[in-house]
């Protein structure tokens, strides 16, 4: 594909194009799809927080985009904030719009993004929840005969303990990816980037009792291909396996904030405290930073002051 020429400023391309902000949003999901390969969640958030700020654009912009100056985006955060909106909101919606800016410099259509001088409120570190390995162990035997599907639970619960997987890439396994013998699958990851997991021995028996004596009958007149499927054979979705683990977690008593997130987490942490390196860890969940990661180092010297505050003498 041949390089995109930027028009020079002031050129009657520019000057026709900057009438209407809005007339760029459709390609510009285009653009995070087809050429960023961006996660469907991603661009979904992204589509949400742009045509927000579109909208207050038509009232609050100027008339073209080549007036844009700095305070337009220091009112628009003014306006979400005066909005409710919490901080971390806040800074999601603006790195969404510095993404659109930088698509209009990208095709063109300005020579370069205010957006970009604009810096996020500062976020407060909040630290995850996480279950101890004992109660881990509690929720994986939660599942029991009173639940319609109790062996597929139990292999979906013991399956994002033991391989660390977003609730999306674990819904996105397909029979194909598992390699049960060699204890490991493929999943596809935030970007479509592809990464192997470790399967542990009580996931892959957990797995293979699901597909003996549940998955077949739920898979007689529709088999999607996927490896977690509703009974009508068809994929799990988000929300189906968010419910079953509230309803998991309130069956074991445990508090808090329970989600699937909560065994990432916990499998994360754990690894660290039994002495996982953190670019290993990083590897192992999938993150494109390893600043992401290393808030589980943060967690897991939270627990250890505890114990040290608990157990010490002096504590």
């Amino acid at each position: 594909m041949p390089p995109r020429k930027r028009p020079p400023a002031g050129s009657k391309f520019q000057k026709q194009v900057q009438q209407d902000l809005g007339r760029y949003y459709d390609p510009f999901l285009y653009y995070l799809e087809a050429e960023c390969g961006m996660a469907q969640n991603t661009i979904t958030a992204y589509k949400t927080d742009v045509a927000r700020f579109l909208d207050w654009y038509k009232v609050e912009g100027p008339s073209q985009i080549n007036e844009i100056e700095l305070n337009l985006f220091s009112r628009y955060i003014e306006h979400l904030n005066n909005e409710g909106l919490n901080p971390t909101s806040i800074a999601r919606h603006l790195i969404s719009i510095k993404m659109f800016f930088r698509y209009l410099v990208l095709e063109g259509v300005i020579l370069e993004s205010k957006a970009e001088l604009i810096n996020a409120p500062k976020l407060a570190q909040k630290l995850p929840t996480v279950l101890s390995p004992d109660r881990v162990d509690e929720l994986l035997e939660a599942p029991d005969h009173t639940d319609r599907y109790p062996l597929r639970d139990k292999a979906i619960l013991a399956t994002l303990y033991a391989t660390g997987c977003r609730v999306s890439e674990l819904t996105g396994l397909k029979l194909r990816d598992l390699y049960l013998e060699e204890a490991y699958c493929r999943c596809l990851g935030k970007g479509n980037k592809e990464r192997i997991v470790n399967l542990n021995p009580r996931a892959i028996t957990a797995i293979k009792k699901y597909l003996k004596f549940e998955r077949p009958p739920m898979t007689r007149r529709n088999d999607s291909g996927f490896l977690f499927v509703t009974r009508a054979g068809n994929r799990m979705t988000r929300d189906v396996v968010f419910t079953m683990i509230k309803r998991c977690a309130r069956r074991i008593g445990a508090t808090g904030n329970i989600s699937p997130h909560t065994l990432r987490h916990s499998f994360a942490t754990h690894m660290l405290a039994r002495g996982a390196e953190i670019r290993a860890l990083q590897e192992l969940l999938g993150h494109a930073n390893i600043r992401t990661t290393q808030i589980y180092t943060h967690v897991d010297h939270t627990r250890l002051k505890n114990v040290h505050a608990e157990h010490h003498p002096r504590g």
